[in-house]
């Protein structure tokens, strides 16, 4: 209910309830959703089934199934959760379904606010089903969503796939985690006293045979209301009620139970073989019983204990008949497979596993594709004619095996499967690309040379060549690019591969970039973009690095609209959440962030989850550090907690520790920020570009500590980074890396103690391309160095600049900071005293005034700057005292009135 309670106040959160099979885990969500019914949430429910991996989703699909009307609305305008929907008989379009069906999902989710999504019975959950809750768990934040899981505990044995997952959701704070344990025997005996009369002995019989277990309890109540003797075992138990169904009672029961926990109606009649008017008569007595329940077009066992129960009872041949039939009536490929596989019907197992493996892979479930793959390889020595029946050979098969798990994700098991096959030049280039991807570069470039070697046709080798100049840009051999990259171009267009022509012409546009040749950088990028390649990911590819150069180039209203139209493709296609939709969305982060446009890049840092558990979503967390740092958040030291495990990514690392160094400064602790910086550049190549921006931040530091011990260092790392760059032979730098180039030196002379005017104009002016935030912490300094000079009048105006930017930003260190030299400065502000802030306001209550002016009250102030409301309270009365005026009303008038609010 806790869960429940946040989410209806947009705190997100998740609830796994775990409890042994009859403890009261589904009366227990049944409550839960008829309480949130009841607060106006829509509730999904679905259930998994006893199927492995064999249908992925499938909780999902049969939570849409029985949705309200306005949510499977909203579902069916996403594309992906369309597909699950009934009745859907189109394909989704291939590429990255996997993300598309998750961004689709979240985005549902937002659409249909607030929402109790229970997924019950997960110690039966696919691979795909899994990898959702863990999405789930870890990215919804703000959402109004409460997710709700259910399992077994007594069905996790030690190697149970669950357990892995279950120990890492834990961990995180979203995370709540039940066990529902046996009722004690006072609550049995309460319990079992709702259920009807029964007189002690029976009482005390019940309460001691059921230990605890309140499905236990009513079995066995009811088996004694009809006069049996109390049953042995559980099995016997349940099974005594199975007994006293007629005989055709019990052939459709058993048929059901064959089926698994839920049947469809149709489905069970065909197998019971009965006439319609016995089967009618038999399922009547069955539900009027409570063996089954009816739910929409068929019916569920009451408890998946009497299901385990009767199945256990059949004979093997009677069990072996049933699946059969079951088996010609299926047309779902993966539950043929199921059923073939237990009627012992090999070669119908082999084919219904591969198609139920392409099936798979149409709905964005590669882990269940690869896995239905895998039973199918496993199956191919054993069965005749065994490429007939799978519609490809078994290399084709095992190739399309090893796609699969690279794309769920395990390229380990990817490079193993490949390197087991014989090396054509199509296996040769995917192994080429997935050991580039698991940072064996050595690898890559072995494989993808024989790729190239080996391949027999115009569109292979332009894809092998594609793929090995990708392989050599960063190596020691990255002169061959050019040269190789014009090759595969001239191969690609001759054989229509459209894709290798775009991913060629990427790679050629990074080389001549980095060279300099920025026009010619320019026209390869929009000529990739003038040609469709048929694959999503590459024009999302195209798109990103046409963004990314214009951005680098200060042409930031150039690169904010790319971005933008690569963002809008990615949601339209529900691929917010791949690689290139992500790295748009870091891309268009950072130009809001560098625009000055701070409140549209903290809208979009609000998806950067703090909570993380991979490199990437740590990578992407990082980026959220920007505007926290800048604006003093308390989520800083959160993040960074979550963060500090990954600072062994070179990314992470340089992302995430160089903005805790700006922090530590900030908080006026530059020992700390100092072994940040050093440690990132410890751990970065040398004459990489990130290391001049790094020593800029350590000379700040230096410069904190009045020390110069490493100053020269700082500075030749960023010397080395303009000069020759990565490779050694150069690299061009674009606006911004000249200006923090530019810094670099002014912080030097700073650390030295020298305060050159002149330089820092320089800085001023190398930031101010578009540079918001960094030109006025630019002005600070160079504010700084005309008072030194003796300048006062040019200072204060400076000072002024760098204040108004600040305030508009709430950049409160940085208007802290300012702040604390205006004082020193005996400056004078119009309407105040000498330093102080807007009106004589500090920067915390200049914040609060402006949250005021909002129309926030005191508790969602607090909420939002993550302080008591008692602190804000405190701040109001100050605010008012200042401006002198009695009401919040008349305080913000006054505060327009002086031009203290836009």
């Amino acid at each position: 209910m806790r869960v429940l309670s946040a989410a209806g106040e947009g705190v997100a959160g998740v609830a796994l309830v775990g409890g042994d099979a009859g403890i009261g885990k589904t009366r227990l969500i049944t409550e839960l959703a008829a309480e949130a019914r009841e607060r106006g949430f829509n509730v999904l429910v679905g259930q998994c089934a006893e199927l492995g991996d064999a249908l992925p989703y499938l909780p999902l699909a049969d939570a849409l199934r029985g949705a309200e009307p306005a949510v499977r609305e909203a579902a069916a305008a996403h594309p992906m959760l369309g597909q699950l929907l009934p009745g859907t008989e189109s394909a989704p379009s291939a590429g990255l379904t996997q993300q598309r069906l998750f961004g689709s999902l979240l985005g549902l989710l937002a659409d249909v606010q607030p929402v109790l999504f229970v997924i019950e019975d997960l110690h039966w959950a696919d691979r795909s089903t899994r990898d959702l809750l863990v999405f789930l768990s870890r990215m919804v934040q703000s959402e109004r969503v409460c997710v709700v899981g259910t399992y077994r505990t007594d069905d996790l044995h030690r190697r149970h796939p669950l357990r892995s997952v279950l120990a890492e959701l834990k961990r995180l704070p979203t995370v709540m985690s039940v066990e529902l344990g046996p009722l004690g025997s006072g609550e049995m005996s309460d319990y079992v006293a709702t259920l009807g009369e029964v007189d002690a002995h029976e009482l005390g019989l019940i309460v001691t045979r059921a230990d605890g277990n309140p499905f236990y309890a009513e079995e066995l109540f009811a088996a004694m209301a009809e006069g049996d003797s109390l049953p042995d075992g559980l099995a016997s138990l349940l099974m005594s009620r199975v007994e006293v169904l007629s005989e055709a009672g019990q052939r459709v029961l058993r048929a059901a139970a064959v089926a698994g926990r839920r049947v469809e109606d149709d489905l069970l009649r065909e197998v019971s073989g009965l006439p319609l008017d016995e089967f009618e008569e038999a399922v009547r007595e069955i539900v009027s019983r409570g063996l089954l329940k009816v739910r929409g077009h068929g019916y569920t066992f009451r408890h998946a204990l009497l299901q385990e129960a009767v199945y256990t009872d059949l004979l093997p041949g009677e069990r072996t008949r049933l699946h059969a039939a079951f088996a010609r009536l299926l047309t779902s490929p993966a539950e043929l497979a199921h059923h073939h596989l237990a009627g012992h019907d090999l070669a119908g197992a082999l084919a219904a596993s591969v198609e139920a493996g392409r099936q798979a892979e149409r709905v964005g479930a590669p882990a269940e594709a690869h896995s239905h793959y895998d039973r199918a390889l496993g199956l191919w020595d054993r069965v005749d004619d065994a490429a007939r029946l799978a519609g490809e050979s078994r290399v084709e098969l095992a190739f399309r095996s090893a796609v699969m798990a690279a794309d769920s994700g395990d390229k380990h098991r990817a490079v193993v499967q490949l390197k087991a096959l014989p090396q054509t030049s199509e296996v040769s280039e995917r192994l080429a690309y997935y050991l580039y991807e698991s940072d064996d570069a050595e690898g890559a470039i072995v494989a993808a040379e024989h790729a190239v070697a080996s391949a027999d046709d115009e569109a292979t080798l332009a894809r092998a060549m594609a793929t090995q100049a990708r392989t050599l840009v960063w190596s020691p051999r990255h002169q061959e690019v050019e040269a190789l990259t014009s090759r595969a171009l001239e191969t690609a267009r001759a054989a229509g591969a459209r894709d290798a022509e775009v991913g060629a012409l990427l790679t050629l546009a990074i080389v001549v970039e980095y060279r300099g040749d920025l026009h010619r950088a320019h026209e390869l990028v929009d000529l990739a973009m003038s040609r469709p390649s048929g694959d999503l990911a590459m024009d999302l590819r195209a798109r990103f690095h046409h963004a990314r150069i214009h951005y680098e180039q200060g042409l930031l209203a150039h690169a904010a609209e790319v971005a933008d139209d690569g963002i809008k493709l990615a949601s339209e296609n529900g691929l917010k959440w791949s690689t290139y939709g992500t790295d748009l969305r870091f891309l268009r982060f950072l130009i809001h962030y560098v625009a000055g446009e701070w409140d549209q890049a903290e809208a979009v840092a609000a998806g950067f989850g703090a909570r993380v558990g991979t490199a990437p979503e740590a990578t992407l967390s990082s980026f959220a550090l920007f505007i926290e740092v800048a604006r003093g958040l308390p989520a800083v030291e959160a993040r960074l907690s979550w963060l500090r495990p990954f600072w062994g990514d070179e990314l992470v690392s340089y992302m995430s520790r160089g903005l805790a160094a700006e922090h530590a400064l900030w908080r006026g602790d530059p020992a700390t920020a100092l072994d940040h910086v050093r440690a990132v550049i410890a751990a970065q190549i040398d004459g990489d570009s990130g290391n001049i921006r790094m020593a800029a931040i350590g000379l700040w530091a230096l410069a904190e500590l009045g020390s110069t011990e490493g100053a020269d260092d700082l500075r030749a790392h960023a010397r080395l980074a303009v000069e020759a760059g990565p490779t050694g032979e150069g690299v061009h730098l674009g606006p911004e890396g000249q200006a923090w180039a530019l810094r670099v030196e002014a912080e030097w002379h700073r650390v030295h103690g020298r305060l050159d005017v002149d330089l820092w104009r320089q800085v001023v002016a190398a930031f101010d391309f578009g540079f918001v935030y960094e030109t006025a912490r630019s002005r600070w300094r160079l504010a700084e160095a005309l008072l030194a000079a003796g300048d006062r009048d040019a200072a204060q105006a400076e000072w002024e600049r760098a204040r108004e930017v600040a305030g508009k930003l709430r950049a409160v260190p940085l208007e802290n900071a300012l702040l604390d030299f205006g004082r020193r400065a005996r400056f004078t502000v119009p309407g105040g005293g000498p330093g102080h802030g807007e009106g004589g306001l500090t920067a915390r209550e200049a914040e609060v005034l402006r949250l005021v002016a909002e129309g926030l009250t005191n508790r969602e102030i607090a909420e939002r700057l993550f302080i008591a409301q008692k602190t804000v309270s405190v701040h109001v009365s100050n605010i008012l005292g200042k401006l002198e005026v009695s009401t919040r009303t008349q305080a913000v008038a006054a505060a327009r009135r002086l031009g203290l609010l836009e």
